[in-house]
């Protein structure tokens, strides 16, 4: 799915508000490439917020693992994608 198609999913629309939330952002300072950590100031605490609360929103278990590829909206989707089989 393309960064375009991505934007129209409401799954990547439920994501996005949970890391929005998570890293207490606005809804249009985050795109889906740009990175939690440089751009935004997120901590590591901030990134297992975002794993609890993916597993939370969807009744998943995601291993702490991926979260180096949990860098920005669209490794975030792509992980939960993947455990959820979209």
């Amino acid at each position: 799915m393309g960064t375009d198609d991505l934007q129209n999913d409401a799954n990547f629309l439920r994501i996005k508000k949970l890391v929005c939330d998570r890293l207490e952002l606005e809804e249009d300072e985050v795109t889906t490439t740009s990175l939690f950590h440089e751009q935004h100031g997120a901590d590591s605490l901030q990134s297992i917020e975002i794993l609890a609360a993916l597993e939370s929103e969807f009744d998943i278990e995601i291993d702490q693992a991926n979260l180096a590829r949990m860098v920005n909206l669209q490794g975030v989707y792509e992980v939960a994608a993947e455990k959820l089989g979209w």
